[in-house]
Order: C-alpha cells, then structure tokens, then sequence
C-alpha cells in the first residue's frame, strides 16, 4: 500500500473525497489531475492536505521557464506532496521547476518532490513519429530521464516498459513513478464491464508485481481502483500481489 497512488480522475469533489475516504489508510495518497482541478480548483487540494493526505498534484506543467516556476510556486503554496512538468520543456524549465520548489515550500513543510514526464502511456512509436520524434518511446523516455536527471529533479513519469532501462541509467534515489499499470490484480472496473468500456487509452502497460519489479517507485492506479464495486478491496488486492512479488 506504500507504492500505489491512487488517480481521483472524477468530476466532482463530492465522489472525489468519498473514494479518498474509502481507501485511505489503503493507498499511499492521491493524484489529483487536469479533470478534477479543472472542475473544482485548489480547494480540493487543501482539503486533502488537511486531512493528512499525500497529495500528488499532476497537472504536467509545459510552458516557458518563468510561468513553470510560478506555477510550481503556487503547487507549493498548496501543500502538495509531488507534482509534475514535462520533461520536454528543456534544461532551463526544468531548473526553474526545481530552484521554485526549492524557495517555496510553506514554512514547516518539506518542499514538493518533483518529477517530469517523459512519454504518455497513451503514445506509440506511430504517434510520437507523426510529431516528429524518431525515436522509440522507449530510447526518448530514457534520453529524457537524463535531461530531468541532471537539472536535479527527483524523478520521473514512465510507462513501465521504460521503467526498467531508466532504472538502470539512474541513480539510487531517482525516483519512478508508474502508470499505466494494467493486469495481475488490477483488473476489476465497475461489475460487468471492462477497462476498454470505461475508455482506456493506455497502450505501454505492465501488471503491478511487473512494474515494481523493473524498478518502479510509485504506481498510479486509477480505474482498476475507482471503477471498483469495491474500490478498497481492489486496492488491497494491489497492495497483496506486492506484498508475494
């Protein structure tokens, strides 16, 4: 249960706040994405943070270097625990991410931990090639840790089939988190239905015990949690396939 980070990818902060209830305790804190802040705002962040939470706050911020390090300000201001850039925005974003969180935790609370993205789960070599990356999202995911591993951000987002070259470039303490975690004990969606109905868009995916075991960090479950006729017993069964791994 201390790697699993669950995605409260809903639209209301009412159903967002019910399933935190039910599985805190159960999971390791919360993601917070560009759908439920868009629809509710900061407020749902603070009331998290007040109530002991870890609040992981993804909301991927790509802009130019001055605008990322107040937005990062901002994320901090807030209490959250982690949050996102992309990693595609180059040294000088990252650097200006990094030295924002640094200078603008609250006093008494440790600064957010930092990690950029690297490459959507939702792409593939097609897609990242209709861009203009020739790159394999694999080869780009690992250049791009490197980039995020120098400007000394603490980690990144990687599907986990990247996890395990980027693990081995790494050092130590860099820190991976996962999504697109699909398979083992994270298969249940609401009764009678299927991830793929819900409108899964993952496409480079690996069960639990697979992704730990290529290095990851942190896993980000949403939907084999959420759309759970008992999200914490889906949880729990996550928590289990670690525990045997």
């Amino acid at each position: 249960m201390d790697r699993v980070l669950v995605a409260l990818d809903v639209a209301t902060a009412p159903e967002a706040l019910a399933l935190a209830d039910a599985l805190r305790g159960a999971v390791a804190g919360f993601k917070i994405g560009s759908q439920l802040f868009t629809a509710v705002g900061p407020d749902i962040v603070r009331t998290l943070v007040a109530r002991g939470d870890k609040v992981f706050l993804d909301l991927k911020f790509h802009d130019i270097p001055n605008t990322v390090a107040g937005a990062v300000a901002s994320a901090a201001r807030l209490g959250v625990w982690m949050l996102t850039v992309h990693a595609s925005g180059g040294a000088a974003m990252l650097d200006a991410a990094r030295a924002s969180a640094e200078r603008s935790a609250e006093p008494g609370r440790p600064r957010p931990i930092v990690v950029a993205v690297t490459v959507l789960t939702s792409l593939d070599a097609a897609t990242l090639q209709a861009v203009g990356v020739a790159a394999s999202p694999l080869d780009q995911a690992v250049r791009l840790a490197g980039i995020v591993e120098a400007a000394g951000l603490d980690g990144v987002v990687a599907s986990p089939q990247e996890t395990a070259a980027i693990r081995r470039t790494s050092g130590p303490g860099f820190l991976i988190i996962t999504p697109g975690i699909r398979g083992g004990s994270a298969t249940t969606a609401a009764p009678g239905s299927s991830l793929k109905a819900l409108g899964d868009d993952q496409q480079r995916t690996s069960t639990p015990a697979g992704a730990v075991a290529a290095g990851a960090s942190y896993l980000v479950v949403g939907r084999p949690i959420t759309g759970a006729e008992r999200p914490r017993d889906a949880a729990m069964r996550i928590a289990e396939e670690l525990a045997l791994k």
